[in-house]
């Protein structure tokens, strides 16, 4: 038996989520499976049916490109607020 994990999508448009899991002999029966599970009552509009040996994990993000510029994490505008209020305070002479 193959684990297959199925995705439903509730309504056209929106994104689709995991649904579950489920156990087939293969992929005719997981779709009849997830069609009688998740689509007899109307609650999905479209399904995806995947071997879960077909899902890739993605768990390391590297920024390969350093497009550092793009993230807002490194830049503190509070700080850059506050420098540019100290240059535009009129200096005592």
């Amino acid at each position: 038996m193959t684990v297959f994990e199925v995705f439903r999508q509730e309504r056209k448009g929106q994104p689709f989520q995991h649904a579950g899991s489920m156990s087939a002999p293969d992929a005719a029966f997981a779709e009849v499976y997830a069609r009688e599970q998740y689509g007899r009552r109307g609650e999905s509009v479209a399904l995806w049916v995947v071997p879960r040996e077909s899902v890739h994990e993605i768990d390391e993000f590297v920024d390969e490109l350093e497009r550092n510029y793009h993230r807002v994490d490194g830049y503190s505008l509070k700080a850059k607020l506050a420098e540019a209020r100290e240059r535009a305070r009129p200096t005592s002479a």
